[in-house]
């Protein structure tokens, strides 16, 4: 077991969940400047999150 893989497999996990979390925030969102701000946060947290996440994946070698 890789400790790298499993902390890529776990990064992506949150990236998704924080990009899911921003579409139920945007499909139910007033206008509001505040409600803008935390789409913003949460959208670019959960794409920072799952990109890092897949490049954890991807780029570990698989070493038995």
């Amino acid at each position: 077991m890789n400790i790298k893989r499993i902390f890529g497999a776990i990064l992506t996990i949150l990236g998704i969940g924080g990009l899911i979390y921003t579409a139920t925030i945007f499909s139910n969102t007033a206008g509001n400047n505040h409600d803008i701000r935390i789409l913003i946060i949460y959208g670019v947290l959960g794409l920072l999150f799952f990109g890092t996440g897949i490049s954890l994946v991807r780029t570990t070698k698989d070493e038995s």
